[in-house]
């Protein structure tokens, strides 16, 4: 099975809770991992907020995106079914 993001909710500042397929749900804190041209506009908080879920990860108008298997690694536990 591959692993995707199912669901996806802005918390606060850089804050992101994913639901994944597997049923386990992470808070992800992306303050530290915006580094490079394409993840400067995400500095910006209404546009950091501003994410979907396509192609199994959650992704920004401007193309930015994040492998699901480093934002589960990357997240604190908060609940697993």
């Amino acid at each position: 099975m591959f692993l995707e993001v199912s669901e996806a909710y802005y918390l606060r500042e850089y804050k992101i809770n994913l639901i994944f397929n597997t049923g386990e749900s992470k808070i992800v804190d992306l303050s530290q991992e915006l580094i490079g041209p394409v993840f400067e506009p995400l500095k910006d908080i209404s546009f950091f907020r501003s994410f979907t879920i396509k192609y199994n990860t959650i992704e920004w108008s401007n193309g930015a995106d994040f492998a699901p298997e480093f934002l589960l690694e990357l997240g604190n536990i908060q609940v697993s079914n």
